[in-house]
């Protein structure tokens, strides 16, 4: 069984482990952990170190323990421990769950589905926001949930993919300017492994004749990396995406409509399964 391919169906058919299993939680546990000893920006950067070298040590041993495991087994197992690094199904869900929401009506139940999905405040926003909030997460997450770790792991197996999510982890968890010096290490990190995912998911979704655009889009954003994705997914549907007092992609554009969140959902599968083809023939081949 092909590792990649295995996994990306076990996600499809199964979606996440349960939370008391799942290595991303362990991995939170962790950073909560490190997090009294991470003060300042070189007691930082040495507590995300600690955690980093757990980690993927962890899943060196895992790989080294693979190796020596029979042919037929290997690759179901490998599809097993990667599975939990990375999340297609789970992302695709909740932002249909806004959609649906939004479709009844039913504003309240939106912004709480969109929580799940954001750190902005939602109480506020609107239908049209509610909606561009989602279509933006979905963007951005389709870098961070798939194609990241995905590439990661074609770069250096699963020890990669894994450090790749406990750098993200810690992003979400210690991330400067939020907690100031003492997370600068962990945002530095997560936007140094993000910035080819990023333009590469960027490249992919947009329409080739946009791509003299994209660029031009994506630096209305204040993120070095999140601005890509989402330009991408704006110039694609053609569609108005903005955050509140802080920028608007395509401010020429109309608001995004439950059409386009239709059509959003399927480019993100559509682009999710490309990396995953193109990793699974690279693996195989390595």
């Amino acid at each position: 069984m092909n590792p990649v391919l295995g996994a990306l169906a076990l996600d499809l058919a199964v979606g996440e482990p349960p939370a008391r299993l799942h290595p991303v939680v362990g991995m939170g546990r962790l950073l909560a952990a490190l997090w009294p000893w991470a003060q300042g920006r070189i007691r930082g950067a040495l507590a995300w170190t600690v955690g980093a070298g757990l980690v993927t040590g962890a899943y060196a041993a895992s790989a080294r323990a693979l190796r020596r495991a029979p042919a037929a087994a290997r690759g179901a197992a490998e599809a097993v421990l990667l599975k939990p690094l990375f999340s297609l199904r789970m992302l695709l869900e909740r932002v249909a769950a806004v959609e649906a929401a939004l479709e009844r009506g039913d504003l309240r139940v939106a912004r709480i589905a969109l929580r799940h999905l954001v750190s902005r405040r939602v109480d506020d926003l609107s239908v049209a926001e509610v909606r561009e909030a989602a279509l933006e997460s979905l963007a951005e997450n389709l870098v961070d949930s798939v194609v990241a770790p995905l590439l990661a792991y074609a770069v250096g197996g699963l020890p990669a993919a894994a450090l790749y999510r406990y750098a993200n982890t810690a992003d979400a968890m210690w991330g400067y300017p939020l907690y100031g010096d003492r997370g600068w290490w962990a945002a530095r990190t997560d936007d140094a492994l993000n910035l080819l995912p990023a333009r590469l998911t960027g490249l992919l979704l947009a329409p080739p004749r946009a791509w003299r655009r994209l660029r031009r889009e994506a630096r209305r954003t204040p993120s070095p990396n999140g601005g890509w994705p989402m330009a991408a997914l704006a110039l694609r549907l053609h569609v108005r995406l903005r955050k509140r007092g802080v920028y608007t992609l395509l401010p020429e554009a109309p608001s995004p409509t439950p059409m386009h969140t239709r059509r959003a959902l399927r480019w993100a599968a559509v682009v999710a399964g490309a990396i995953a083809l193109v990793v699974a023939v690279a693996a195989e081949g390595g």
